[in-house]
């Protein structure tokens, strides 16, 4: 997937969006930033990465550049530092997409600690509506910042792996890295 492809799909944006891929532990990554800050960090093997990328372009009325800014830079500082243990809160300007119910999901998934768990129903309650399960889960699994809005934190209320875009292989992984993983939870896998 290139960027001419996509742009071609692409009519009348006027708007940046500068993108580059990143080698990380977990595989390769691609990451996008417009010149107010990070509106993409995805696994390059994402269950319908393609659909992800446009949508993403046709809510900032953006089209794709294969080229680096100062918050791509910084991504991938803070993205090397949090594998080698060093970083355990982002600091990197973000852009939200989405309804507004789905940028407050993502906000409530910042705040969810490094080394911690939660669950959809907690999210739920957070937001003030137990109800809103559901809606909740379909907001986490259209995060397109994967890892610094922490979707990967969310687990099911019975301590089960539950839905990653990335692959649960991917979200043990990160759990492990950052501690929140219980010993009992290995063998749900």
């Amino acid at each position: 997937m290139n960027c001419t492809d996509l742009n071609q799909k692409l009519t009348g944006n006027s708007n940046q969006i500068f993108i580059t891929t990143y080698h990380s532990p977990l595989g390769l990554m691609f990451l996008g930033a417009t010149e107010k800050g990070i509106c993409l960090v995805e696994f390059y093997d994402r269950i319908h990465l393609e659909k992800t990328l446009l949508k993403l372009a046709e809510s900032l009325k953006a089209h794709f550049v294969e080229e680096e800014n100062e918050h791509l830079n910084q991504l991938k500082e803070e993205l090397s530092l949090y594998f080698d243990k060093k970083l355990q809160k982002f600091t990197i300007p973000l852009v939200f997409t989405g309804t507004d119910f789905q940028q407050k999901v993502f906000q409530s998934l910042i705040k969810i600690p490094y080394g911690s768990t939660s669950t959809y129903k907690n999210q739920a309650i957070v937001l003030g509506d137990v109800k809103a399960i559901r809606a909740v889960a379909t907001a986490n699994g259209l995060n397109k910042i994967a890892i610094v809005i922490p979707c990967h934190r969310i687990i099911g209320s019975n301590g089960s792996m539950v839905g990653y875009a990335g692959g649960i292989h991917r979200k043990q992984a990160l759990l492990q890295l950052e501690g929140a993983l219980h010993q009992n939870q290995f063998s749900l896998l």
